[in-house]
């Protein structure tokens, strides 16, 4: 159970801070919901506490186990795929699990893809938004303004060569 005033991370959504946990009811059922300010956004979103193990959220990582997740996704081989869509599927299945390895292997995989080939424009979003929740946590962790995050994840990226 996350407390008022904790960071996590939402896995499709980045990271933030509980802000409340409040009862509301629905269908006839009082159910309890964390209250979370997604700090990059400007946003608020309310998770159901019962689910919060189904949707991954998560406390926030380190940022050793960030720069460790992108050292093994550099020494890792990228499964291909037939096309990019089944590509795109497979890869937002790893962004919505919230596991610090499968999203650096994500943003690892679609940034050479995209030195290399060039990306859709839907794995380029993708890739995007991907950077931009992994920004998310560093954001907090490291207490530093976004866009300074965001330099964090670029300088972090690395290609295999």
């Amino acid at each position: 159970m996350y407390e008022v005033g904790q960071d996590i991370v939402y896995p499709m959504h980045g990271a933030g801070t509980v802000e409340d946990i409040e009862k509301i009811e629905l269908l006839g059922e009082v159910k309890d919901y964390y209250v979370m300010h997604i700090t990059y956004k400007d946003m608020k979103v309310k998770i159901p506490t019962q689910k919060v193990e189904e949707l991954h959220v998560r406390p926030l990582a380190t940022l050793d186990d960030i720069r460790e997740a992108f050292k093994e996704a550099s020494n890792k081989e990228f499964e291909s795929y037939p096309n990019w869509n089944t590509r795109y599927r497979v890869n937002m299945e790893k962004i919505k699990n919230g596991d610090i390895r499968s999203i650096t292997e994500v943003i690892s995989m679609l940034n050479a893809l995209d030195v290399s080939k060039g990306l859709s424009t839907g794995e380029k979003q993708l890739l995007n938004n991907s950077k931009e929740i992994l920004a998310s946590e560093i954001k907090i962790i490291e207490g530093v303004e976004f866009a300074q995050a965001v330099k964090i994840v670029e300088d972090l990226i690395v290609q295999k060569s």
